[in-house]
């Protein structure tokens, strides 16, 4: 009796441990069975306009994601994406409600250097997560004092070290004449380009800047031109870069010149400048852009070109700003997805710092993502590229900053 009571219990725990526990499932605000609420600021109107293809291309990301695979483990994407006008206290103001009264997850795929900074302080306050936003200062980078805040943007400072790099090796006795646009972002730049020269720094004959507010940069150029300088590096926004590659071209300068990614869309500042006047530009790309035939074959870009063409068929697959988009939706969809039924916020954030090697599949060859704990500067390599008229054509190997 006492064995066969012994069997029974021993039967009973056997039986119990092999029934699986129903995982448990836990949210943050904006979380739920059914739905994963994100928040996003783009400047659909005011002077960032240029760049509200971030807007565009997340949300359409999203629905993408919705109608094909029913979203992220099951349950759908609401992306809250909202105008700010490129105005900082705007971007504050809808963030606050975004936060306070959408109750969303986390801030995903935002964009714009002051506006981002605007709400940094606030978001680390509330601990939302601020996640791979397009915004290069680095004071936006700064993973000790802000932890909630991880951009995924080809640093401003990085950026500009790459140019300074180039120059030290290809062109080491230029006569640099450099732009830049006086606020966080120029001088982000500025400081990365003159750390790279090091020793070679003395090679600026002449440095200018402008504001945000100067109605144009015709007098800066002029000066520039007059310092002797054959290279022109020009670190400004869309607007006052067009600006300047209408008056370099209207005075007959050629010199060699650089333009920043954030600047060299050919919608966005190109077009505007002229496609004759812009040919010869050199700037700096560390993804596949679907205007170069090299990629015509390829897998990655084949199904990017289809996703446009079904979900933005509108706009214009080849602006640099559509496939940067695009990944940095890739990497929010992954973290989302590797929180599985754990969608806190600090999970979220968990991911994005765990992010590793990760391979995307409009990733120049070779390159990865990375963040780590201590570092958030995902990307550190990139090739230069000129432009012919009609696109960017490759013009160097990979050339890496290293941490």
């Amino acid at each position: 009796m006492r064995a066969s009571l012994i069997a029974l219990l021993v039967g009973t725990a056997l039986g119990a441990a092999a029934i699986p526990a129903q995982a448990q499932k836990t949210y943050g605000p904006g979380a739920s069975d059914n739905e994963i609420k994100l928040g996003q600021t783009v400047a659909y109107s005011g002077p960032g306009s240029a760049y509200s293809m971030v807007g565009r291309m997340s949300v359409a990301y999203f629905k993408m994601l919705n109608e094909t695979k029913g979203g992220i483990n099951g349950r759908k994407i609401n992306l809250l994406s909202v105008d700010d006008a490129y105005s900082p206290p705007k971007t504050v103001e809808v963030t606050r409600k975004l936060v306070e009264s959408d109750r969303v997850l986390a801030m995903v795929n935002s964009m714009g250097t002051a506006s981002q900074t605007a709400v940094q302080k606030y978001l680390n306050a509330k601990q939302v997560p601020q996640l791979l936003f397009y915004a290069s200062s680095p004071g936006l980078h700064d993973s000790k004092a802000t932890p909630w805040t991880v951009p995924f943007s080809f640093a401003y400072n990085i950026e500009g070290s790459i140019y300074g790099k180039y120059l030290v090796d290809a062109k080491p006795n230029a006569k640099i004449g450099v732009l830049y646009q006086n606020d966080d972002v120029g001088k982000s730049y500025i400081r990365g380009f003159r750390e790279a020269l090091g020793a070679k720094q003395s090679n600026i004959v002449k440095e200018v800047s402008q504001e945000m507010s100067d109605p144009t940069v015709d007098t800066q150029i002029l000066q520039l031109q007059a310092s002797g300088a054959d290279t022109l590096v020009v670190f400004t926004s869309n607007k006052a870069q067009a600006q300047a590659i209408k008056k370099v071209a209207a005075i007959g300068w050629k010199p060699f010149y650089i333009v920043p990614y954030v600047s060299s869309s050919i919608t966005g500042v190109l077009e505007p400048a002229g496609l004759d006047n812009s040919v010869g530009l050199v700037s700096s790309y560390w993804f596949k852009t679907p205007s170069d035939p090299t990629w015509d074959d390829d897998k990655a870009m084949q199904d990017y070109l289809a996703f446009f063409k079904k979900y933005l068929p509108n706009d214009n697959p080849g602006d640099t700003t559509s496939v940067y988009t695009y990944m940095g939706a890739q990497l929010a969809a992954l973290a989302l997805e590797r929180c599985g039924d754990n969608l806190t916020r600090e999970n979220l954030l968990k991911q994005i710092q765990n992010l590793k090697d990760v391979q995307l599949g409009m990733l120049l060859p070779g390159m990865k993502i990375n963040f780590r704990q201590d570092d958030y500067y995902p990307i550190r390599q990139a090739r230069l590229a000129r432009f012919d008229g009609k696109s960017w054509k490759p013009m160097t190997e990979l050339i890496t900053i290293e941490r």
